[in-house]
């Protein structure tokens, strides 16, 4: 089963991403966890991505889709993968269904997480607490909103008009969040 979670960030997709993996025995696939394990073991890939972390600038889509290629070709991923929070624009996704298209493969499911923006401000300020992290600013937050929004319009409606999104309320216990991601898969 091939799987994709969407959603603002504080929506929760890392956590529900992280429990559904266990729970189908498949690969999550966060693109910052691979970038950062490929830059880590120093792959060529990693060495690539590296060059335009350090300045700053965006890992070009080419790099991005070779890191999950690579995953892709793994043995742990012939039971099928959980992209979390990637692909984020149209052109991503149209690449993402040719990779799986060579392999005979299709993406099954879309899920998007909604999440009240106070709710998800709430969570960004305790997330930047817990983990100390400096970048969780508001401005920077909102900032990360923006881009979002105008990036994953575009991506719901793709999904959309190939009937595979769902859009779930990210909202509640993480328990009944984790059950509304069951019943949608098992549907």
């Amino acid at each position: 089963m091939n799987i994709i979670l969407l959603g603002a960030p504080g929506s929760g997709k890392g956590t529900q991403g992280t429990i559904l993996s266990k729970r189908l025995d498949i690969p999550r696939v966060a693109t910052g966890d691979l970038l950062r394990a490929a830059v880590r073991d120093d792959t060529p890939l990693g060495r690539e991505a590296s060059q335009f972390m350090t300045r700053g600038e965006l890992v070009p889509d080419r790099v991005i889709l070779g890191l999950i290629e690579e995953v892709l070709a793994s043995p742990e991923a012939e039971r099928g993968i959980l992209m979390d929070g990637f692909p984020r624009t149209v052109a991503q996704a149209e690449a993402v269904d040719a990779r799986l298209a060579e392999r005979g493969r299709a993406v099954d499911h879309v899920l998007t997480f909604e999440v009240p923006r106070d709710e998800l401000v709430r969570r960004m300020i305790g997330r930047a607490a817990a983990e100390g992290r400096s970048d969780d600013t508001p401005e920077a937050f909102e900032q990360r909103l923006a881009v979002y929004e105008e990036q994953t319009t575009p991506l719901l409606d793709y999904y959309r008009r190939r009937g595979i999104l769902t859009v779930l309320d990210g909202t509640g216990s993480i328990d009944d969040i984790a059950g509304r991601v069951m019943e949608a898969i098992e549907q």
